[in-house]
C-alpha cells in the first residue's frame, strides 16, 4: 500500500486521495482473520480535485501512468467534474466533500500519503462503521436505498466478508 501512495504521490495532484476499496477492503480482511486470503481489490480509486482541467482523457492519462508503474485497474477520477455524474448542480468544493457523498460509510474512507511520508487519513463520515463491519447508506445516500442495495448486491459482500451488519440508518 506504501508502494502505491508513493506512487501517486510522485503525480504531483492537486487534494489527491485513495479510497474506497484499498481502505475498506483491507480493514475489512485484517478484521475477518483473512491473513493469507485477502479479498482482490477490484481497482484503486484515485481521486483529486483540479478544477483547471475537467478532461476525462487526463484522468485516463493518470490510470495509465500508474498502470505502467504498477499493474492494477487504476480508476482517477477528478472530482472537480464529478457533480455532473452525480447528478448534482454544483460543484464539489474538494475530494473531501466529494468522498462524503460516496454510497456507503465504510467506503467514504481514503488516504493520503503526505511529502513529510505522514498518512492523512480522511472520513467525513467517520470510522466507526468502517472498524465496526458496519454498512450503511452515506448521508447523501439515505433517500436512495435502492442504490445501496443494489451496490451491495453486486459486489457480494456479505459472501466475502459474511461478519459484516447492513443497516439502512
Amino acid at each position: 500500500m506504501m508502494h502505491i501512495l508513493s506512487l501517486v504521490r510522485a503525480l504531483d495532484l492537486p487534494d489527491w486521495m485513495i479510497g474506497a476499496g484499498f481502505v475498506r477492503n483491507k480493514v475489512w480482511d485484517y478484521l475477518h482473520g483473512y491473513k493469507n486470503k485477502e479479498v482482490p481489490t477490484q481497482d484503486i480509486d484515485l481521486i483529486y480535485f483540479d478544477a483547471g482541467d475537467l478532461s476525462e482523457e487526463t484522468e485516463k492519462e493518470y490510470d495509465r501512468r500508474l498502470r505502467d508503474k504498477f499493474n492494477v485497474n487504476w480508476s482517477a477520477k477528478n472530482q472537480a467534474r464529478m457533480h455532473e455524474f452525480d447528478e448534482r448542480e454544483e460543484q464539489y468544493k474538494n475530494t473531501e466533500e466529494a468522498l462524503s457523498e460516496w454510497v456507503e460509510t465504510p467506503t467514504c474512507v481514503a488516504v493520503r500519503l503526505e511529502e513529510n511520508d505522514a498518512l492523512n487519513i480522511f472520513a467525513p463520515n467517520g470510522i466507526d462503521d468502517l472498524v465496526n463491519l458496519v454498512v450503511r447508506p452515506s448521508p447523501a445516500h439515505l433517500n436512495d436505498l435502492e442504490t445501496f442495495w443494489n451496490r451491495i448486491k453486486r459486489k457480494e459482500w456479505a459472501k466475502k466478508w459474511p461478519k459484516l451488519k447492513f443497516v439502512e440508518s
